[in-house]
This record gives structure tokens, C-alpha cells and sequence, in this order.
């Protein structure tokens, strides 16, 4: 088979006193992400995607929250070693897409700004990273803005 695909989903609650940083991408709001390393459930979702294409589990596998120095981690830094972990067993993306939920703040500002680092970061064309944002119509935690969550596809060719 010369292509694999893989999903993946993230969700963590909002706090205060945490940064927001989603796909990369700091951005200013009152409330940011609860989490072991930076919490960026957009580039989470798409660890897990690429992960979940090879059937290699996911990112607590390889970045366990039980482990300190993953604390605080860089989302980008561990995407790139999940990257190179694809393109050393013979595949690369073709493309991926996402959706990031979050009722607040607006993300439309910020979408080219993370397709950009996601891009960088994954050796890729911006064109090959899709990021749209919604809302959940303020229903369940998400649309309570108790959380974000994000959604991934990612599409893996043979090498």
C-alpha cells in the first residue's frame, strides 16, 4: 500500500495562567491550555494523525506525561522528532487537515500564522496544511469555554 491515513484528537482545558498557543502560534487571551508540555491540541491532533497512519500509538507513547523532561515541552520540537520518525520508516505527508474548536478567542487572525509553523515545521508547503477553526455553538465544555479541542487528518505517501 503506498498511502496510510491517520486521525488524531486532542482536547485540554482552558486556565488562567497559561499561554494559548495553538499550532505553533502564541496567542493573547485571557485563559491558555492545562497541560503536561505547552497543551497546543492542534499540533497534538496531528502527532497523532501521523502516529496513528503507521499504527506506532500515539503521543503519550512516545512523550509520556509521567516523564519531567517533557514538562513545559515545545509541541513544534516533538513534531519534528514525529516527523522524522515517518520519514525514516519510508513515508512523508501529503497533506493534512484540521479543525480547531474553540469558542473563543477568534482564530481567523491566527489560521495563516499556524499553517506557516505547522508548514516549517514539517518540511511542507503551506498549501498541504489545511487549519480551519469553528465553534461548538457554546454546546458541552468546549462550547462552554471550559476547553479547545482539534481535530487531524494526515495523509502519509510511500517514500
Amino acid at each position: 500500500m503506498n498511502i496510510r491515513i491517520g486521525n488524531g484528537y486532542d482536547i485540554h482545558q482552558l486556565v488562567a495562567n497559561r499561554p494559548l498557543i495553538l499550532g505553533g502560534v502564541r496567542i493573547e487571551h485571557e485563559l491558555g491550555l492545562l497541560g503536561h508540555s505547552d497543551a497546543d491540541v492542534l499540533t497534538h491532533a496531528i502527532m497523532d494523525a501521523m502516529l496513528g497512519a503507521l499504527s506506532l500509538g500515539d503521543i503519550g507513547h512516545f512523550f509520556p506525561p509521567t516523564e519531567e523532561k517533557w514538562a513545559g515541552a515545545d509541541s513544534i520540537e516533538l513534531l519534528k522528532q514525529v516527523n522524522q520518525l515517518i520519514l525514516d520508516r519510508g513515508w512523508q505527508i501529503g497533506n493534512l487537515d484540521t479543525v480547531v474548536v474553540a469558542e473563543r478567542p477568534k482564530l481567523k487572525p491566527h489560521i495563516q500564522a499556524m499553517r506557516d509553523r505547522l508548514a516549517q515545521a514539517l518540511q511542507l508547503s503551506p498549501e498541504q496544511v489545511g487549519v480551519k477553526a469553528t465553534t461548538n455553538e457554546k454546546l458541552d465544555a468546549t462550547g462552554k469555554e471550559q476547553g479547545i479541542c482539534a481535530h487531524a487528518v494526515v495523509l502519509l505517501t510511500k517514500l
